[in-house]
């Protein structure tokens, strides 16, 4: 029988046990209502656990497989969005409008005459009526450089004419402009690229614009490290998130860090702690330091204190290298397989102790993130978005009607404390933070009876300090929305281009992408700047300036 079966038969039957006078018999019920609702549950696992023994035993018999392909599964639950709970309490702030006609730029006004020869005798002029008309024109501008050459019988050596600054290669600096921004700012396809370029009089091939693409002459790539490291020097917290890509037919993860100044995007084969410490150390060498804090970690990590006491007595003073620290390992693991994840832990507390010690580059004091395993303990403090503990009360899928009313009830009041906090964040108090406070302990203290329901409200009270760090930092957004919005950029570009396939290709989508958001965040012109940088002008200030000018005055 389906759940939708059972589903409706529960409500034609709609008991409910409010409903009789007899409060063992309305306890009765309700307590059979629930066995009813985690006998269901304990099914559908079962009819899963049932599903994964059938492929493993296809396996078995030489059948292919399905094969793993990260973020392509798509989940039974259908939609699991909390969005739309989220913006009916959004504090909607009115958009200034600015006339559409002072957004384009004029090139050229002409005067449109009347034929005089229609115009009665008592026509009076009276000026002007304007018809503002936009058009592009797309043309080629081939250029024959005839160089200068000369040659040099005592020195053996030819002497040419130098080419215009900018110009390197068969292609001039507004075409390969134009095949980055289609590129990075359009999503377009290599193939569409040169259909387009073909169609406008350009004859350029695939592997062209791919070298165009992936060969970084003009140092994208280091304005993509200058955009982050100003990001962390500047801006108080940061929003990290990740998204699953693909490398030359390997599973990667697009690391993704932004806030409203900048966004940045990190491809990396795992998405473990030192992975994002280490894109937080921008390319320093990872060093480790157990000190207290380290020490504290290892305790958090549940290291037994045999091996926490053996670590005092094997580390050296101050930061140890990482060839110094495997020697450690060693010692401490003389069996290579024993320890695995106890290895890990050790090296993380003792990376993350050293990067908070480190002054080379900029520590992040706040980190804005889910609640995934990799974001905690690597700031000194963690800010958790509200939509996403949000998902987990839409991933309840009651079947009897009174859960299902349980479920909503509770979701309303937990939407409606959402909105309590973004009044908050307008005008903050200190008596309306501990306000705030005392009703999050209220709402998530709740027992209703419904069990996945409780199991799910005590989660969240026990993440009330994560959820809560907007009544000391009312600058923090409430979700992590930012960072989504960023990944949701990477995935449409594997709509069109799948997988990088080398290095370079990989570093220069993630140098184009971080270039191509970091300017839309800061209203810079992409196609303008992009073509600055590729003819040599320098006429425009970098995104890294800019990021740190847009902060200053969020500091007066």
């Amino acid at each position: 029988m389906s759940i939708s079966e059972i589903k409706q038969i529960l409500e034609e039957i709609n008991i409910r046990p409010d409903a009789t006078e007899n409060e063992f018999a309305s306890e009765a019920v309700f307590a059979l209502l629930q066995l009813v609702e985690r006998l269901n549950k304990d099914n559908e696992w079962l009819k899963i656990e049932n599903q994964n023994l059938r492929d493993a035993i296809n396996l078995l018999k030489g059948e292919q497989g399905k094969p793993t392909v990260l973020g392509k599964t798509k989940g039974k639950q259908g939609n699991i969005s909390s969005e739309k709970e989220r913006k009916k309490r959004e504090i909607k702030e009115k958009p200034k409008s600015k006339a559409k006609k002072d957004k384009i730029k004029v090139n050229r006004n002409e005067i449109c005459k009347i034929d005089k020869s229609i115009l009665p005798e008592d026509a009076v002029f009276k000026g002007y009526e304007t018809t503002l008309v936009q058009e592009i024109l797309i043309t080629t501008d081939n250029v024959e450089y005839s160089r200068e050459k000369y040659y040099s019988p005592s020195q053996n050596k030819i002497y040419l004419g130098n080419l215009p600054i900018g110009v390197t290669g068969e292609f001039g600096p507004c075409t390969k402009t134009l095949v980055y921004t289609l590129k990075y700012s359009g999503n377009m396809s290599q193939p569409k690229i040169e259909e387009l370029l073909a169609n406008c009089g350009i004859s350029i091939s695939q592997s062209t614009i791919s070298r165009i693409l992936t060969n970084d002459e003009i140092g994208f790539g280091k304005e993509k490290e200058d955009i982050f490291l100003a990001a962390l020097a500047s801006t108080p917290y940061h929003q990290v998130d990740d998204t699953t890509v693909r490398v030359n037919g390997e599973n990667h993860y697009s690391q993704i860090f932004c806030n409203p100044f900048y966004t940045a995007f990190f491809t990396v084969p795992h998405k473990d702690r030192l992975t994002i410490l280490d894109i937080l150390l921008c390319g320093k060498e990872r060093t480790y330091l157990f000190d207290s804090n380290a020490f504290d970690l290892l305790s958090e990590f549940n290291i037994s204190q045999k091996i926490i006491g053996q670590i005092m007595q094997l580390k050296k003073d101050g930061e140890m290298s990482e060839e110094e620290m495997q020697e450690m390992l060693g010692k401490l693991y003389p069996k290579r397989k024993k320890g695995k994840n106890n290895k890990k832990r050790i090296l993380e507390a003792g990376a993350i102790a050293a990067y908070h010690q480190q002054t080379d580059i900029p520590v992040i004091d706040i980190l804005l993130s889910d609640d995934a395993p990799q974001f905690k303990k690597l700031t000194a403090a963690q800010a958790l978005c509200w939509v996403h503990d949000g998902r987990h009360y839409n991933r309840l899928n009651p079947i009897v009607p009174l859960n299902v009313e349980i479920l909503d009830k509770f979701k309303t009041r937990f939407w409606d404390f959402y909105g309590e906090l973004l009044k908050y964040k307008t005008n903050p108090t200190p008596e309306k933070a501990d306000i705030l406070s005392a009703d999050f302990d209220r709402i998530f203290s709740t027992k209703t009876g419904y069990e996945d329901l409780d199991d799910r409200i005590e989660k969240t009270g026990k993440k009330k300090e994560a959820l809560l760090l907007v009544l000391k930092h009312p600058e923090l957004p409430l979700h992590n929305n930012a960072s989504e919005l960023a990944a949701r950029v990477e995935k449409r570009r594997q709509d069109v281009s799948l997988q990088t396939k080398s290095k370079e290709g990989t570093d220069a989508k993630d140098a184009f992408l971080t270039v191509a958001q970091t300017a839309k965040k800061l209203g810079v012109n992409i196609y303008k700047y992009i073509a600055d940088r590729i003819s040599k002008k320098f006429n425009m200030p970098s995104l890294a300036e800019l990021i740190t000018q847009n902060f200053l005055p969020q500091i007066e």
